[in-house]
């Protein structure tokens, strides 16, 4: 009998009006109506398919990578009822005619706007009291189409266009907090620079050494309150110190190149930053600079073991790429307007999905990434198959499993960090070896 109650219970809870699905719980409407709104985008006429279920689309587009469009529309039923109150099916062309109307503006909109927001409620790495984030570049493949070839080609051997992708992702939940993307033609630095101001108050981004930039280090810093940075040093960098705190810490000056002068009129000619070399350095990277240069704030030893949380940047990247987009490197859109809505609604499903990741951390008192990012995201898909149609009966059962099975998405603990860099693979050669054919013998 008690059973019976517990289960009434549940099924009591599940009838409140309260979204379940991962979209709708974390995205309110108003933020969608928003979204069309500010960017001019919301649908004039009464259609079946109008903006705001467009924008619900690509969202699914995102998260469901071996659905097609119609079946994503189908299975999250986006079409509105006709003249006639009933609900035939759309015609895929119709489907497609409202994602080009709905265009790039609105979703780039509704990711800034949800990424600032959820933000606020996650918690961070910290060093010396500094929330940690990362910044890196990665790439995605488009579609040969001569609309795409607008992105231009990675290397002159590439058979695809690519885009360019950099974000600011935090260390601890993965959560991105700002993108910028274009064509790979341009600098990793170029995209870099969009980013500036994205970074909450009090905080240390982690750089790869390729965004070593004086115009893009002095405008982190200087954008707002404690906005620091730190990245590798370079072999061949060139530097003055003026001030040694100790044997492996030194504040120095560097000098300003003529082409950043150039593009940055208020830069001088040198620049200051506080250089820490690691003693007995293991890997490539030898030292690091960074712009916090109080050494009783921000001690050499904090400092020194830092820098590996960068990795998480990349591991992220790999889960998105392998998981949420199926290991399939090639974007969906044949044109390059597209393949920007494309991206903006991939990244805010991704989003979606370590939001839900936090959420079971939290339920079950565990690091975020702790939590297993394939599992959480087939815990997301599936909600679109049980989650509507369901009868009500089998609905207590379900939402048991649904919490029973959170524990299993629970990863066992990380291996303490190593404290060197992974070791960078040997290059292919260009060429094969060739090798002196000895001659037969005869006998």
């Amino acid at each position: 009998m008690s059973e019976f109650l517990k289960e009434l219970h549940l099924t009591s809870e599940f009838c409140h009006e309260r979204e379940l699905d991962a979209f709708t719980k974390h995205i309110p409407l108003e933020w969608i109506e928003e979204a069309v709104n500010q960017t001019g985008k919301a649908s004039v006429r009464k259609r079946r398919f109008p903006a705001e279920q467009a924008v619900w689309l690509v969202l699914g587009i995102g998260l469901l990578r071996n659905r097609s469009i119609s079946e994503v529309c189908d299975k999250l039923e986006l079409a509105f009822p006709d003249s006639k109150g009933e609900l035939p099916p759309l015609a895929t062309s119709s489907i497609i005619k409202g994602k080009c109307r709905l265009g790039a503006e609105p979703m780039q909109y509704l990711f800034k706007h949800t990424a600032a927001r959820w933000e606020q409620l996650q918690p961070f790495d910290e060093v010396c009291g500094l929330k940690l984030l990362s910044v890196d570049g990665t790439q995605f493949k488009t579609q040969d189409t001569p609309s795409n070839s607008h992105f231009g080609y990675a290397q002159s051997t590439a058979n695809f266009p690519s885009v360019l992708a950099v974000t600011l992702m935090s260390t601890r939940t993965h959560l991105i907090s700002d993108a910028a993307f274009g064509p790979v033609t341009n600098s990793e630095i170029h995209f870099a620079q969009q980013l500036v101001g994205s970074a909450p108050e009090h905080s240390l981004t982690l750089f790869d050494r390729g965004f070593f930039s004086a115009e893009l280090f002095t405008s982190w810093q200087g954008v707002g309150t404690n906005h620091h940075w730190l990245t590798p040093i370079k072999s061949k960098m060139r530097y003055d110190v003026i001030e040694s705190y100790s044997e492996y810490d030194h504040l120095i000056t560097m000098p300003v190149s003529p082409q950043a002068k150039k593009s940055a009129l208020y830069l001088g000619d040198t620049w200051q930053a506080r250089l820490i070399q690691i003693p007995t350095p293991k890997g490539e990277i030898k030292g690091f600079i960074t712009s916090c240069l109080c050494p009783e704030t921000y001690t050499l030893k904090a400092l020194l073991d830092v820098y590996w949380q960068r990795w998480e940047i990349e591991q992220g990247y790999g889960e998105l790429k392998q998981y949420q987009l199926s290991n399939k490197p090639v974007l969906r859109s044949l044109k390059h307007e597209g393949i920007y809505q494309e991206l903006w609604g991939i990244l805010t499903s991704y989003n979606i999905v370590r939001l839900e990741m936090a959420e079971m951390a939290k339920a079950h008192k565990v690091d975020p990434l702790r939590i297993s990012f394939i599992n959480a995201l087939y815990l997301i898909q599936d909600e679109f198959l049980w989650c509507s149609g369901r009868s009500p009966g089998t609905i207590p059962k379900k939402l048991k499993e649904l919490r029973e099975n959170g524990k299993r998405l629970v990863l066992p603990d990380k291996r303490k960090r190593k404290s060197y860099p992974r070791s960078v693979l040997a290059k292919t050669q260009k060429y094969p070896a060739r090798y002196k054919r000895k001659s037969a013998t005869r006998s």
